[in-house]
């Protein structure tokens, strides 16, 4: 507890400032309690829109904020402590929470929303040669090599090392493999043409590779279908039922209906498999609470962990059921709407407990689903009252996705960024965030004398 003045006041400590920690804080502001907010970064991010930062669509503060400036409303209320770094250990009997250097911070309730992060199902070794998309690090790392592979195709004489530069391949097709390979098709088909002298752009691959039946198999079979037919259409050769086995710095291989089949790629990029936060195995090594198979906390119904309720775990580190009125629990997805909605729980139940009152259980209300896939196709799902789930795809839930991303987007600023930056690529295909900073120096492995035009740094 912390005194102000002559009241004792409950100390809350939040982990991370996504979209759940966001959410239970803004609750919390307005509760006589004493809010500490950690984060390793110091930036809320925008993620369903990463992978524009990562093909060069949006520049990297056009989807994030700085944290302290989010917040700045509840800052002035004085009860909001906002620290930089790293948790590396909770415990839950002295009700602690450890960072990186040591330095130990009291709670009398914590939630814990420390996000996911990539998995590679046991095969960490892929990671340095198909990075994921999760932080503003990755997509601007995603950027670097995709703009590259253009640049060093260039150098390369026809024949397989060129074709290898030019071939990208997507690992996974749930949305963001999705929205990734659409978006890299309309570059090399429409932003890049007469940019390059030796190589046109139009004859590079985009391949995405899955390893289920379908495209997008959280989404009904005919949207689903819908999806593929909109992929192809812009270029990018859809694989399904293709397991990878093996990743390595020129290529992968996978396995198929055909046997194994090796892709010489240069470019891949990793959109198959989430993780929960490290912090979900300490949760549960320090609390004895159950882990699903993705890591994720299996949280209680008000999302409290069983024997600690004074810990909520909520967004995608959470395994959470929806509780509603009249029907059976079913788990709650991990998208940024059930992040949010277990953020404000999760907060208005630490309230209910610190007025004696009883918690409540979570129910997640769902409005539906959307992908984006490129220019004017897109598939949406949208749950509307009366007249049940609506489903439509194409040029309309294009614009219905675009009408979304631009709503939900923190700051009036990013708004008006983003919208003017989508504009003008509807109307012109431009890209300006093309841009590459301090690249590394790959060197081709064909020898200069067999290169087109000799030295590659003549003319």
């Amino acid at each position: 507890m912390i005194e102000a003045g002559s009241t004792v006041l409950p100390r809350v400590v939040v982990i991370g400032c996504g979209f759940g920690g966001i959410e239970a804080v803004r609750v919390l502001s307005h509760a006589p309690v004493e809010v500490t907010l950690i984060d390793r970064t110091n930036h809320h991010l925008f993620q369903p829109l990463l992978y524009q930062v990562a093909t060069g669509g949006l520049a990297a503060p056009s989807i994030s904020a700085p944290i302290r400036h989010v917040l700045r409303r509840q800052m002035r209320a004085g009860r909001l402590t906002i620290l930089l770094g790293d948790v590396v250990d909770i415990d839950p009997d002295r009700r602690d929470v450890v960072l990186e250097d040591g330095e130990r911070l009291r709670y009398d309730h914590l939630v814990v929303a420390a996000g996911a992060t990539h998995s590679y199902f046991g095969h960490d070794e892929w990671m340095p040669h198909a990075p994921g998309l999760k932080t503003l690090a990755d997509g601007i790392e995603v950027r670097r090599r995709v703009l590259l592979a253009f640049e060093f195709a260039e150098r390369e004489p026809p024949g397989p090392a060129r074709d290898a530069w030019l071939t990208f391949a997507v690992i996974g097709a749930g949305p963001t493999g999705v929205e990734l390979a659409g978006t890299m098709a309309e570059i090399a088909h429409h932003t890049l043409p007469q940019e390059f002298r030796r190589i046109d752009s139009r004859h590079a691959k985009v391949i995405l590779i899955e390893g289920g039946p379908r495209v997008l198999a959280a989404f009904p079979e005919d949207l689903s279908a819908r999806a593929a037919a909109q992929l192809s259409a812009l270029g990018v050769e859809v694989r399904t039922q293709a397991k990878v086995s093996a990743i390595d710095r020129d290529g992968l291989c996978y396995e198929s209906a055909q046997g194994t089949v090796r892709l010489d790629a240069r470019t891949m990029i990793w959109a198959a498999g989430v993780a929960a936060s490290p912090l979900g195995r300490i949760l549960a090594d320090r609390t004895g609470a159950r882990l699903d198979r993705a890591g994720r906390v299996v949280v209680e119904p008000d999302l409290g962990l069983a024997g600690h309720p004074e810990i909520s775990v909520v967004g995608d580190l959470a395994a959470a059921l929806s509780h509603g009125h009249h029907t059976p629990p079913r788990p709650v997805p991990a998208v940024s709407p059930a992040a949010k909605q277990m953020g404000r729980t999760a907060a208005a139940n630490i309230v209910r407990r610190i007025r004696g009152e009883a918690p409540q259980s979570f129910r997640y209300i769902d409005y539906g689903a959307l992908a984006t896939i490129g220019r004017k196709s897109a598939v949406a799902m949208v749950d509307v009252p009366v007249l049940g789930t609506l489903k439509f795809s194409g040029h309309l839930a294009w614009l219905f996705w675009l009408f979304v991303h631009i709503f939900f987007l923190i700051g009036f600023r990013n708004r008006f960024v983003v919208l003017l930056d989508w504009a003008w690529a509807y109307w012109t295909f431009a890209r300006f965030a093309r841009v590459v900073g301090a690249p590394e120096r790959l060197v081709p492995r064909t020898p200069p004398s067999e290169r087109v035009g000799g030295d590659p740094r003549s003319g």
